[in-house]
């Protein structure tokens, strides 16, 4: 049964990393195709399905550009996200910073932090916010075991050992 379990989330991981790969490419189309998959096949892999929300929502929004009024942390973690994905890491650091002022303790925070920096290739630091992240909720280490932006950080000892690979 957890052989079954592990495999489904290895497939659900695989057409997330897919969605992924078609979304920087500008391929929106088969983005949400993967995305939309992915949500439907594997309900059960709530952290996956967040994030595939949160591409879905960018890949349909389009490129447009609009005026937007940050109200609460959840605010700030969907766009600051979304800046990461665009590749604006000064940008979500920023937004990140004050979703913080919302919530110290939410671990997501400083995850998508330590993305945005190792993204900007300032591994220490992604180190240091992905540390603290993991220290305030363990289960991320799964996530930034498969996470396609920290594999800058695949082979450094600190991240193997942050994330119980050593």
């Amino acid at each position: 049964m957890k052989e079954l379990k592990k495999d489904d989330y290895q497939k659900a991981l695989s057409l997330y990393n897919q969605g992924i790969k078609d979304f920087r490419k500008g391929d929106y189309e088969k983005a949400v195709d993967s995305f939309e998959s992915l949500m439907e096949k594997y309900p059960e892999e709530h952290e996956l399905v967040d994030r595939a929300k949160v591409y879905l929502s960018i890949c349909k929004r389009g490129p447009k550009k609009e005026s937007i009024s940050l109200r609460n942390l959840e605010d700030y973690l969907f766009y600051g996200q979304m800046k990461i994905n665009q590749g604006d890491f000064e940008g979500a650091l920023k937004l990140l910073e004050k979703a913080l002022e919302y919530k110290r303790e939410e671990a997501k925070i400083y995850y998508l932090m330590a993305t945005a920096y190792v993204q900007s290739g300032k591994q220490e630091e992604g180190l240091e916010f992905l540390k603290k992240a993991l220290q305030k909720d363990k289960t991320m280490a799964v996530m930034a075991q498969n996470e396609p932006d920290f594999e800058p950080l695949w082979e450094d000892k600190r991240f193997k050992v942050l994330v119980k690979l050593a």
